[in-house]
Formats: structure tokens, C-alpha cells, sequence
């Protein structure tokens, strides 16, 4: 028997800002228990994606947040119906920058229900542009 609605996202959650606050807390609305599957510094190399940060600073920043209950480690592709499986995962949520690669999760868990939460008007890319062009200046 289920305890509650478990939540799951995922993310780089690099420099986080209001959007990456509202993405979780909207996510933790939807239930009881709020997962946050973190991108390792491993798993960014593979997607050829850099994070300013490293992955210990992230985790240690997202497990201060009110809203997140669990941080756990993607390491790959793969981790996500791990963990879906896992913790009896409810609701998979993500950004609508990745509207509709999730949806086969369904077809493997059909009692998942996939999300996607807009993404609100800032974004770790535009934060580190910002700040490289105040390097520039000094």
C-alpha cells in the first residue's frame, strides 16, 4: 500500500534561481514526497553539458531547499525507471525543454503520470552569459 504521492525531477540544477524554486515547488504541490534526481558531474560530461558548480555543491544547495524531500544521483539515461521503480514513483516531472522525451516511461510504469512545468523567464545558461560578459568588463 502507498503512502502518499511520491514526485520525481530531474536536473543539472546548476546555479539555482527562482525558476529551478517554483519548478520544485510546484513538483512537491503535486504530492507528499519530493525526489530530486541530480545530473552527476560524470553524467554532464556524457550529455556534453558543463555545470559551474559541482555536483556536491548542487545537492548540498538542493537539500537546504524546504521543498525537496530526497537528492539522489543520475548517473545516466537509465537511472530514471531505477528510481521510478525504486521509490514507487507517482508523477515524473521535467521542464518543458523536455516536452515529450519522457513519454515512454508510461509504456514501462503505466500508472506514472509524466509532467512537464514551463520554465519560467530565467535559466542557468543565461545567468553564467550575464556573468561572463562582467568578466569581460573588469
Amino acid at each position: 500500500m502507498r503512502e502518499g504521492v511520491v514526485v520525481l525531477v530531474a536536473g543539472t540544477f546548476d546555479i539555482i534561481h527562482e525558476s529551478h524554486i517554483n519548478m520544485l515547488r510546484n513538483a512537491k504541490n503535486l504530492g507528499d514526497k519530493l525526489i530530486v534526481m541530480l545530473s552527476t558531474d560524470g553524467f554532464n560530461a556524457e550529455k556534453k553539458k558543463t555545470a559551474y558548480q559541482d555536483y556536491e555543491t548542487r545537492k548540498f544547495v538542493l537539500e537546504a531547499i524546504r521543498y525537496v524531500d530526497v537528492v539522489v544521483p543520475e548517473s545516466s539515461w537509465d537511472d530514471k525507471e531505477l528510481y521510478i521503480d525504486m521509490f514507487d514513483v507517482n508523477i515524473f516531472a521535467m521542464g518543458d525543454d523536455w516536452r515529450g522525451k519522457f513519454d515512454d516511461l508510461k509504456l514501462i510504469f503505466p500508472k506514472l503520470k509524466v509532467m512537464y512545468f514551463p520554465r519560467g523567464k530565467t535559466s542557468s545558461q543565461k545567468i553564467k552569459h550575464d556573468l561572463s560578459k562582467f568578466e569581460k568588463e573588469d
